[in-house]
């Protein structure tokens, strides 16, 4: 994706504003990017951030998102002034993109009634229980009406203050706007769509209303929910105010246009080009997801999959498994303590690299030991928390071959689980899977097991290691480049990755089996598991 240009152009392309920001919030890390007219990135910033377990509830604090939305933005004019001499002070225009779901409430006044409460968090089973029977539909725990109707269950206080409902992505884009919109595929993950309105869904509305009503609390959701866009659509413009939080120094100027805020999801269909039928994406970092668009519906309503949408309002199965690398990283952190003892550390990339090859040399089926990266609580696997836990039996072979290859075995185990049920009960065709993510940054070693895993191709193109910010950049562009009639699956098939290539990897019959191996250790002793959640408390 990277091209030469000379210094004129790039200024050229600033002061005429043809330049696009994408900022995405995601669970570890904020990130912007800018991209030029050819969609290739100018400069990036990010910031470190955690998700803190506050009361029993994973949050983060607002504060600490500005204060990340302003350091990265900031990094990235730095950047942009040391490499190209110039000063970011216009854009094209700007989009926001933000880990799903989750739950952002506010009274009319615009304040925050509850702390912010992420998808991470498995406390809302018995409200997902319930809206799932009385919709037909499956509403995830980590949905935010499903957050919603457990406030209410539980009698919270601040409930019928309610106003106004969002995600992340959707408050930063408030606040940096004015406008109360959200792009289709996070609203997706909000509150059910209704794929042939490409809106949220009203009968649907109206019976958990009807919820609410029995249970002492009168309100019309139509009234707080955001207002849903579709790629393309425009979503208000750059306030004043709204510049002033991006960018406290004052350089940004306001008035630059905003495209719909979407979710990480999303971004990510659009960074690997997936969003047409039969294609699909696994985004593996601190949580892992996989997103099928589908080529008609399913003949049933599953627990595992969850239904959302495209950007563009296409139907899409998504598997989402909360836990993915959490686990992987820690023991990570312990291998570069050993190292540094030793007086011989080892920069982070080449000990990862290092470290993920060795699983290659692995038996196939991990020598017997068994891991499960629980940090969290795993809806697909009813369990409400996580322990992460290493198993094995005296017999098992306790290589570190075998132990990397089960412990990124274990990354990918329950994402498995969900995805059996589209390909095997449902007959669903896969032409391919785009791999993108932290999983798939060392070569060929993450994405070779999960080919195998899944049994199905897996590619991984050169523009993955941009990420959703990049995808959040590209939906930005499509905002003002959009041709009369251009969809977004044309958009990016015919100008955004007509020469991007990629490396695809077919699932190998030798580690297949012996991933099939390991799932059955796995399922056998998911009461293990269970087991630590009870008695370790």
């Amino acid at each position: 994706m990277t091209s030469v240009r000379r210094e004129p152009s790039v200024q050229e392309s600033l002061s005429k504003g043809k330049t696009f920001l994408g900022i995405e919030l995601g669970s570890t890390r904020i990130k912007a990017v800018l991209i030029a007219e050819d969609f290739s990135p100018l400069a990036s910033g990010t910031f470190d951030w955690e998700n803190r377990l506050e009361d029993g509830i994973w949050t983060y604090h607002l504060d600490d998102l500005w204060k990340g939305i302003q350091a990265s933005f900031q990094r990235l004019s730095g950047e942009m002034s040391s490499r190209y001499g110039v000063s970011l002070t216009r854009l094209g225009a700007l989009g926001i993109s933000a880990m799903m779901h989750g739950y952002l409430a506010f009274d009319k006044e615009g304040t925050l009634l509850a702390p912010f409460r992420t998808w991470r968090n498995t406390t809302t089973e018995k409200a997902a229980g319930i809206l799932s029977e009385t919709f037909h539909f499956n509403i995830p725990q980590r949905w935010s009406i499903a957050h919603l109707y457990q406030a209410i269950l539980n009698r919270e206080d601040h409930v019928k203050d309610i106003a106004f409902l969002t995600t992340l992505a959707g408050y930063v884009h408030w606040k940096l706007s004015g406008e109360k919109v959200l792009g289709i595929g996070d609203a997706s993950g909000m509150f059910p769509i209704d794929s042939g309105t490409k809106t949220f869904h009203l009968r649907m509305m109206d019976q958990f209303d009807g919820l609410a009503l029995e249970a002492g609390i009168g309100l019309k959701l139509r009234d707080m929910l955001p207002h849903i866009l579709r790629a393309g659509e425009k979503a208000g413009f750059l306030s004043a105010a709204g510049a002033l939080l991006l960018d406290p120094t004052g350089n940004v100027q306001a008035g630059i246009p905003l495209c719909p805020p979407e979710g990480d999801a999303g971004t990510g269909m659009i960074a690997t080009n997936s969003v047409a039928e039969r294609t699909g994406n696994v985004s593996a970092g601190t949580s892992i997801f996989a997103m099928v668009v589908l080529e008609k519906a399913l003949s049933g309503v599953y627990p595992e999959i969850d239904m959302v949408t495209t950007p563009s309002g296409k139907p899409v199965a998504m598997v989402h498994c909360n836990n993915c690398t959490s686990d992987l990283d820690a023991w990570f952190r312990l291998f570069n303590e050993v190292l540094q003892v030793f007086g011989t550390p080892v920069e982070k990339p080449a000990l990862y690299d290092a470290l993920y090859r060795k699983a290659l040399e692995g038996e196939e089926d991990g020598g017997g030991l068994l891991a499960y990266n629980y940090y969290g609580g795993e809806p697909i696997t009813a369990l409400e928390q996580g322990r992460p836990l290493l198993v094995r039996m005296p017999g098992s072979s306790l290589t570190l071959a075998n132990f990397m290859r089960i412990i990124l075995y274990s990354t990918m185990a329950t994402l498995k689980i969900g995805m059996d049920i589209l390909t095997d009960k449902e007959g669903i065709g896969l032409d391919r899977l785009l791999g993108h993510g932290g999983l798939f940054k060392t070569r060929e070693v993450g994405q070779r097991l999960m080919a195998s895993a899944l049994n199905v191709p897996v590619m991984v193109m050169e523009s993955a290691g941009e990420g959703g910010p990049w995808g959040m950049a590209l939906l930005v562009a499509y905002l003002v480049q959009k041709e009369a009639a251009e969809t977004l699956e044309d958009f990016l098939t015919n100008r955004v990755f007509i020469h991007v290539r990629g490396v695809s990897v077919e699932p190998d019959a030798q580690d297949r089996q012996g991933f099939v191996d390991f799932m059955e250790r796995y399922k056998a002793g998911i009461p293990i598991e269970r087991a630590a959640v009870e008695h370790l408390k």
